[in-house]
């Protein structure tokens, strides 16, 4: 995924309405008028989250007789947390070289007490 594609997906994420629908989706298909139920806006209003949300690749719909139920794409979502978990694990290798560090210090002022 490129930058440009990273860029659509979180800023399509950054809304609590959309990252509600794909917390929807996660269960299970739906149609746009089962989306938009628990939302005190229009179902015109959800349709144009959902395009947002397809058109950053986080969603698809398909065809089902009458019904155009809408589909998670978590495949999408993978590479997402992949650049998430970049970021975490530099983190978190950080945060474990500031406590052996931190550590360090505790352990040979005990190895100095046990000396005298």
């Amino acid at each position: 995924m490129d930058d440009d594609e990273l860029d659509r997906a979180f800023l399509a994420l950054a809304d609590p309405v959309r990252r509600r629908i794909i917390a929807r989706l996660s269960r299970g298909p739906a149609t746009v008028n089962e989306l938009a139920e628990p939302f005190e806006i229009t179902v015109q209003a959800v349709s144009r989250h959902i395009r947002v949300l397809e058109e950053a690749g986080l969603v698809t719909r398909s065809r089902d007789a009458q019904r155009r139920p809408v589909h998670l794409a978590p495949a999408a979502l993978e590479p997402l947390t992949a650049w998430i978990d970049r970021y975490r694990l530099a983190q978190e290798s950080r945060f474990r070289r500031l406590d052996a560090v931190l550590e360090t210090p505790v352990a040979s002022e005990t190895q100095k007490e046990k000396e005298r």
